[in-house]
């Protein structure tokens, strides 16, 4: 068996560290290698076209090519060999840049190493064997999870291109986060209206057919890879018929349960079966089964159901439901959560009364929300006196690192909505540092900032504030030693991760960042893409941002989705996959529980059986396997043996 050897130049890059003359005089020494030839550049197209003619000339039995990254251009020697009449993996590539030219700063052991790690692939490459490529058919479905802005617009752009969009959302409405704001920042857009003409689109619109909204829903279980994923999905039921229902609001009054509302973050009370709150849609309650008697407790009550004008609106009977969707490629767009402000115990919120988060001071000001629109005190007075504490969790060690470079535009944004609804108030920010960024953002800053009542006091450290209750009960914020009360302290937490992320991680096998964020492919050239091949991200489940950047990011992984998945086109399988030696498998199934693709089955003690189309050839069944019957193609002990002996020699 003869093997040709192929030694890239990369322009000088590689020769300039390891001597090509020196190298192809120690490897052409060795009775099994035909030649050893140079090549400038060889990934160019002048490279490329060389090797193709050279091998048709040659015809050597094995290739080896002496080269860069098998990540980067692997499938490029593969298309070469394709092109000179030989089986693509009948080649084996050798990463002598980053590996030797790039590390190695003394040129003879530069050397040394690279004919070393040639040495490696001449042996092994005697024991490829000509692999077949099979192509599938793809699904060019598409699952998105989360309603939010960005999932939105991922699902309009994938059903305005002719797709199928599943949409999985954990809340009863949609529109995430930004329903919840009466006015968007930068310029005050009411938050339920700009988003309206993309809801209504997806709800009502030309291409809402192609859009299957699974409300109260949470993927729990996915197998397979892109292309050809399987999602199970789990839908609480939401007792209430949205084909029926015409949201007249009958039911609310009716009820006899009332407790605090969780939406309203215990500001107001909400019935057993209620709106999420008015505005939200789709138009229509929903039962939360803990609360209502007739669930929780059978007691047969049926106030809602006498008081509803509409027959059949209400089902009781419904349950719990879980279905499968075949789809080729998920986007997730969860959204983000705020930091936890328990852990700031001397900011006061929970203990001293009117010490509020912002979330809940958007509440306060939203017209759906408890106040009607206008912030109160515990005594129902409008606040004078308003302080917001800036950057409470943010750019600690102790707590986040990071700055999630909205919480300010957000805190100027709360100063314009007071100092409209509430004239006279005057507002004093606390802030660590300021992040203004972008074309309008200044002017809402200066307008803020510059208005008469409002002044900015710096902090070093949040240790340095503290808010404690005052003799009047109103808060008072201490900071280095002075003293100011208010009738109103909001504090402007970290964006951090939602608790989808972390569960939808464990379930997708997506990879989460040291902060908890999804892990993009790379965070300035593959901002949206995740580490597994066909999962995208979109929005602030991978990191803070506003709305105008989460729906950016949603047409971008729609985008992404849309041009790798084209009808008609069909996906490769990888020919690298695991087989099973069916004589010596024992069924004990230990490769079932470890496969991260859900690529292996076997029941009632039959052979373990590997889905080609689902395995990656990842290798993780191979190394579990305790009687060796699971083998990897292009990746058997015998080639990795001989590659071992050859780096030895």
């Amino acid at each position: 068996m003869k093997t040709g050897v192929y030694f890239c130049r990369c322009g000088g890059i590689v020769s300039d560290r390891i001597d090509g003359d020196v190298l192809a005089k120690r490897l052409q020494a060795r009775p099994d290698v035909a030649y050893v030839k140079a090549v400038e550049l060889s990934c160019s197209d002048e490279g490329r076209a060389f090797i193709s003619e050279d091998l048709k000339a040659e015809r050597p039995d094995r290739v080896v090519i002496l080269a860069c990254s098998p990540r980067e251009h692997e499938h490029t020697f593969r298309d070469v060999l394709a092109v000179a009449g030989m089986n693509p993996f009948l080649g084996q590539l050798v990463n002598i840049r980053e590996q030797v030219a790039w590390v190695t700063q003394d040129r003879d052991q530069a050397t040394d190493k690279a004919v070393h790690l040639a040495q490696a692939a001449i042996e092994r490459v005697k024991h490829h064997q000509p692999l077949q490529t099979e192509h599938i058919d793809v699904s060019t479905d598409v699952l998105i999870v989360g309603a939010g802005p960005a999932g939105l617009k991922a699902a309009l752009a994938v059903a305005e291109a002719g797709r199928k969009a599943i949409v999985v959302e954990r809340d009863a409405i949609v529109g995430g986060m930004p329903m919840r704001y009466e006015e968007i920042y930068p310029q005050m857009e009411c938050g339920p209206c700009l988003l309206e003409p993309f809801i209504a689109e997806a709800l009502h619109g030309p291409h809402a057919e192609r859009i299957e909204l699974m409300l109260q829903s949470e993927v729990v279980a996915l197998k397979g890879s892109f292309g050809n994923f399987v999602a199970t999905v789990r839908s609480q039921p939401r007792y209430v018929k949205l084909d029926v229902c015409v949201g007249c609001t009958e039911c609310v009054p009716a009820c006899p349960v009332s407790y605090p509302s969780a939406e309203q973050f215990g500001m107001a009370e909400r019935k057993a079966i209620d709106f999420v709150f008015f505005g939200g849609m789709p138009n229509a309650p929903y039962i939360d089964p803990q609360r209502c008697t007739r669930l929780a407790a059978g007691d047969g009550c049926n106030a809602c159901v006498d008081a509803c004008p509409v027959p059949g609106a209400i089902d009781f009977g419904a349950g719990v439901r879980s279905v499968e969707r075949q789809v080729g490629a998920i986007v997730l767009a969860v959204g983000g959560s705020l930091y936890d402000v328990a852990e700031l115990p001397a900011l006061g919120h929970g203990q001293v009364p009117g010490v509020v988060t912002s979330i809940e001071m958007e509440r306060m000001l939203s017209s759906n929300g408890p106040s009607g629109g206008v912030p109160r005190m515990a005594g129902g007075e409008a606040p004078g006196e308003v302080g917001i504490v800036h950057c409470v969790g943010s750019l600690d060690e102790r707590h986040r690192d990071y700055c999630s470079g909205i919480c300010c535009m957000g805190a100027f944004k709360i100063n314009q909505i007071v100092a409209h609804k509430l004239p006279g108030a005057r507002v004093t920010h606390y802030y660590k540092t300021l992040a203004v960024s972008g074309k309008e953002e200044g002017r809402l800053y200066r307008k803020a900032a510059c208005a008469e009542g409002t002044e900015l006091l710096r902090f070093d450290d949040i240790d340095d504030i503290a808010v404690t209750r005052g003799d009047d009960g109103r808060p008072v914020v201490s900071l280095s030693g002075a003293k100011r009360a208010h009738d109103l302290v909001v504090l402007m937490p970290a964006m951090v991760p939602s608790a989808s992320v972390r569960s939808l991680s464990k379930v997708l096998d997506v990879p989460i960042d040291r902060d908890g964020w999804f892990e993009e492919m790379h965070g300035r050239v593959g901002a949206t893409a995740s580490k597994i091949r066909g999962i995208y991200m979109a929005g602030t489940c991978h990191g803070p941002m506003d709305l105008g950047q989460a729906m950016t990011q949603g047409m971008a992984a729609a985008g992404a989705v849309l041009a790798a998945l084209v009808p008609g086109r069909q996906l490769e399988l990888e020919a690298v996959h695991a087989e099973v030696d069916a004589e010596t498998c024992t069924a004990c199934y230990t490769c079932i529980g470890v496969c991260p693709y859900k690529a292996i089955t076997g029941f009632a003690g039959r052979k373990a059986q590997v889905d080609a189309a689902l395995c990656t050839g990842c290798g993780t069944c191979v190394a579990t396997c305790p009687t060796g019957s699971m083998h990897g193609r292009h990746f058997n002990d015998e080639q990795i043996f001989a590659e071992i002996e050859g780096a030895l020699s």
